[in-house]
């Protein structure tokens, strides 16, 4: 049988096991259960953060044989077609590539007949902004009176090019990127369930690698996987995500504090020959720096900077000596360079 990702393999299949989303499932279990569905939702936010399986797990809740329920069953036939994507009366489209007005148009003039069979006629539309000027115009009617046989839920990443006449005929959520202890927690209890040990470091890296990305954690741990297999160390980690050793940021912040231009020039040189990123390892640095200014101020136990109780130890000693306003010095002039580095043809001389 064909290996199936992590990302489709966990995919949420109830309100309940959606992550980080809480104040949006929770809005939709209630509208089900007061009886209190929009006629059309608009569901808005970064990549991977769960919109569009939020659009399914809505769909199963309004359509499964024991609804519309908050909690669908996840057996009947309407909830294992949803999930399967073959289900008659429930239809995804991608904004991308039906963005045209005869596309539009098509599903307008579908939307008149009633459900072969489902309660409702339920169209998800990902990607919606990708739609034309034309298109969304001939959408308009039928999204502010339709009939009351059809649903429609809308996903984007890209609210604000979506016509204002079509977000005000929709109830909108916003989903937020998923905070890296969430991440963490998500992808412990996975790795529990696939019998794979790797350390929390490594597991650590992942989740703030994916940037508040459910999706893009477990693809990237999925790489981690593939590449140093089950009980991989966090330096085999940290090649395979690209991600440069702590020791070395940690070893440049040291000789910036120091004054030591000739160690900080060394930790740059073998950043730059082992092949890392030289982006990504300025802004790692200057989070890092970030980070050190959140422990002087508000101590080692600081929530706000998501470190573990390592970390936060390590970073609480380096800076005791160091004045906030020198700190803050260096985190402002690495900020600009951090910009200057992202756009040069020679990121490694910018640094």
């Amino acid at each position: 049988m064909a290996y199936l990702v992590l990302a489709r393999k966990y995919r949420p299949a109830t309100f309940d096991e959606i992550v980080g989303q809480d104040h949006v499932t929770r809005a939709l279990k209630n509208a089900i259960r007061l009886d209190r569905v929009a006629h059309a939702f608009l569901f808005t936010g970064a990549r991977g953060v769960g919109k569009t399986t939020a659009a399914r797990v809505l769909a199963k809740a309004l359509q499964c044989e024991h609804g519309p329920t908050p909690e669908p069953c996840g057996t009947c036939r309407s909830c294992v077609e949803i999930t399967a994507g073959s289900s008659l009366d429930v239809f995804e489209i991608d904004g991308a590539s039906n963005r045209g007005i005869n596309e539009i148009r098509e599903l307008r003039d579908g939307v008149a007949y009633a459900p072969q069979r489902d309660r409702y006629k339920i169209y998800i539309i990902d990607e919606v902004h990708m739609l034309t000027s034309e298109a969304f115009n001939a959408l308009l009617k039928t999204l502010e009176e339709p009939p009351r046989h059809v649903k429609f839920i809308f996903a984007t990443t890209e609210p604000q090019k979506i016509p204002v006449t079509i977000l005000s005929r929709c109830q909108r959520y916003d989903f937020k990127r998923v905070p890296l202890s969430q991440v963490r927690t998500h992808l412990e209890e996975l790795l529990r369930s696939e019998n794979i040990a790797l350390p929390s470091e490594g597991i650590r890296m992942v989740a703030r690698e994916s940037e508040g990305s459910v999706r893009d954690a477990l693809s990237l741990l999925d790489r981690v996987i593939s590449f140093a297999g089950d009980g991989a160390d966090a330096a085999a980690i940290s090649e395979c995500l690209g991600v440069a050793d702590r020791d070395w940021i940690i070893s440049l912040l040291q000789a910036l504090l120091d004054g030591d231009t000739a160690n900080a020039l060394d930790v740059v040189a073998k950043v730059h020959d082992y092949g890392y990123d030289m982006r990504s390892f300025t802004s790692d640095v200057l989070t890092t720096i970030r980070d050190l200014i959140v422990v002087k101020v508000c101590g080692a136990n600081a929530k706000a900077a998501e470190l573990s109780d390592a970390e936060a130890a390590e970073l609480n000693t380096l800076g005791q000596t160091v004045p906030i306003a020198a700190l803050q010095r260096m985190f402002q002039i690495l900020l600009k360079a951090a910009d200057t580095v992202a756009h040069s043809r020679h990121p490694r001389l910018a640094l």
